[in-house]
């Protein structure tokens, strides 16, 4: 077997014993690896129903086929378990090192269970596993855990995943971090990670990766990385995400205090050429990675000096505009400490806009904030509404559970403006200005994510009118989702993209090359529907509703009230439409669920059978 291993390797943390399971080609091509053979291992080992912070959730890491090899952009893994946001498919990626390190240790994947009687962390090396003690690691920032463990283990090349003192804590929108500036951040799958008292997975491997062709692949790789030194990744490598800020102010969807309006005034001080000019140290690769747009950024001076991180467009949205904040040492400090503590960046950011609001419509008070006065572009009460977010102190408490629980416990009318799809955070995006994107919002997985859905690309670029409504976004929406699970199941970066001429024919024979397992463009296409409906099957066996496939009131009701999109509203009969669009483009019913023949098609009987379809 090339580039895959052909193993996965099981812990349950309760007992501390482990074993491996044998999969074969057909499976791995079935599920290829990522995101889509995660979500596989989740459905195979989370019952439904269970508690996403109980033992029997499944936390399942898998790498993919181009991880470790020289395939550009390949190096990431997945990960994923039932989100404790929001009930519904948790997966997410990250990058770097971590990813080719599960394989040179011998596995594709990792799937842990149980509940570990005391703080755990696991070290994988090669054929072994130790459950070692973390006791003296709890409480330890994610950097600092990952300083730690290479110490204890006396070695640098060690590769480590851990969550943060808000996983621990069981902050709902907790992340995983690796590689120290590398997160697997959305859905709350750090939260999982404290719950079973895991705070680290750490792996050492020294197996081989080999290809199946290698000298054709070298070939087809090279000219690759060399499209990716063209103009298709000019800004990523320039500017990086934060790029986007200026082009989404100008289309007046740029998400500004707590998307009350989708134009920020001081967009220039917070835009990824000011970033650059001002702040910005270096650009820095993810491991074989020809594009290196990672922003590494640092305070030099003043309140927050000394201060530093790494900027995306999506941490920058979320703590920047989103809660009017236009100082830029500050909106560093905020994600220094979103990345330090082990929490979503962007849920951190709605969370705490959601708070202000509050406190500017005086439904909560500055004694609710312990002598705080979060107002819109206070920096300073943001940052420490993140500490208390974190360690779970006073109205952090509240905040940890997220803006959907926090508006159900507050109530008020502050649901009205809880900017959430099934319990997770908006991302970067303002649905309103972006009609397509609206849909995929709605209809997500895990909720509304640019990363998943990519229809907000046919609204910006102009390939549908992006201010109105018809029954062709469903298509548009599927297309865009399923080209999505490309690169989010072989691990590719969305980055490169742009790259590629005819996205699955090439990434078909790259795939062949690697693993000599052929795969034609026309069973890549089917690999992704078959990806994207396993996650609704997922989500279906758990609860799902046509109901939970809807947008925030502000959406539907508050125009954007400035700017290019003025006066643009997601009317719920448009939205209603779309959404009867998209399931009649997936072959679904018209209530949402997926018909048996339509499992069975797709290569999951099992599954069809199971859910009684």
């Amino acid at each position: 077997m090339y580039a895959y291993t052909g193993k996965i390797l099981h812990v349950d943390l309760t007992s501390q014993k482990t074993h491996q399971q044998w999969v074969d080609e057909d499976f791995l091509k079935t599920y290829i690896g990522g995101v889509g053979l995660a979500t596989r291992l989740v459905y195979d080992n989370t019952p439904a129903g269970a508690d996403p912070l109980g033992p029997d959730n499944a936390l399942c890491f898998a790498a993919s086929a181009f991880a470790g090899t020289i395939v550009p952009v390949g190096t990431k893994y997945g990960v994923a378990a039932k989100s404790p946001l929001t009930g519904f498919i948790g997966d997410c990626l990250s990058s770097s090192y971590f990813a080719h390190m599960i394989k040179h240790a011998g596995y594709d994947a990792l799937v842990i269970k149980g509940k570990a009687d005391k703080p755990t962390y696991l070290f994988i090396d090669d054929d072994i596993v130790q459950f070692r003690d973390a006791s003296g690691l709890w409480g330890l920032e994610t950097w600092q855990t990952e300083e730690a463990i290479r110490a204890e283990l006396g070695d640098e090349t060690v590769r480590v995943a851990s969550t943060g003192p808000a996983g621990e804590k069981l902050v709902l929108y907790a992340n995983i971090t690796n590689d120290r500036q590398r997160q697997a951040g959305r859905t709350g799958l750090g939260a999982v990670m404290g719950a079973k008292n895991l705070k680290a997975v750490a792996l050492r491997g020294s197996k081989p990766i080999e290809v199946a062709n290698p000298e054709e692949l070298s070939r087809l790789c090279f000219e690759l990385a060399q499209r990716a030194q063209g103009t298709a990744t000019e800004k990523y490598r320039i500017l990086g995400t934060p790029s986007n800020i200026l082009t989404l102010n100008r289309l007046g969807v740029l998400p500004t205090r707590n998307f009350q309006q989708g134009v920020f005034e001081a967009a220039e001080r917070i835009s990824g050429e000011y970033m650059h000019e001002h702040y910005t140290e270096k650009a820095v690769a993810c491991a074989g990675c020809p594009i290196a747009c990672e922003q590494n950024v640092a305070v030099r001076e003043g309140l927050y000096g000394g201060a530093r991180t790494s900027i995306d467009y999506e941490s920058l949205y979320a703590n920047g505009p989103n809660c009017g904040m236009d100082y830029f040492p500050g909106i560093i400090r905020a994600i220094e400490l979103c990345d330090r503590y082990g929490i979503d960046t962007m849920s951190t950011g709605v969370v705490v806009a959601w708070a202000m609001e509050c406190f500017e419509k005086g439904i909560l008070s500055e004694a609710d904030f312990d002598g705080l006065e979060p107002h819109f572009g206070n920096h300073q009460a943001a940052t420490a509404l993140i500490e208390k977010i974190a360690h779970r102190e006073g109205i952090g408490d509240l905040l940890a559970w997220g803006v959907k629980r926090a508006s159900e416990e507050v109530g008020q009318g502050s649901d009205h403006f809880a900017m959430h799809v099934k319990g997770l955070e908006m991302s970067g995006y303002d649905p309103r200005g972006l009609q397509t994107f609206a849909l995929g919002c709605a209809v997500g997985t895990r909720g509304p994510c640019h990363n998943r859905s990519l229809a907000y690309e046919a609204d910006i670029r102009g390939e549908v009118d992006r201010f109105t409504a018809d029954q062709g976004r469903g298509k548009v929406a599927k297309e865009k989702e399923e080209f999505a699970a490309v690169f989010d199941t072989l691990m590719l970066c969305k980055f490169i993209r742009g790259c590629f001429t005819d996205l699955y024919p090439e990434v078909a024979r790259l795939y062949t090359l690697t693993t000599g397992i052929e795969m034609t463009a026309e069973e890549l296409e089917l690999t992704m529907e078959r990806i994207c409906n396993l996650k609704k099957a997922f989500n279906i066996r758990q609860g799902w509703t046509k109901a939970d496939d809807w947008l925030p009131p502000r959406f539907l009701k508050d125009p954007i009230p400035a700017g290019a999109s003025k006066g643009c509203v997601v009317k719920p009969e448009d939205l209603q439409m779309m959404i009867e669009s998209y399931y009649e483009a997936r072959g679904w019913t018209a209530e949402g669920f997926i018909p048996k023949e339509k499992l069975v098609q797709l290569g999951m009987a099992d599954i069809a059978e199971e859910m009684g379809c």
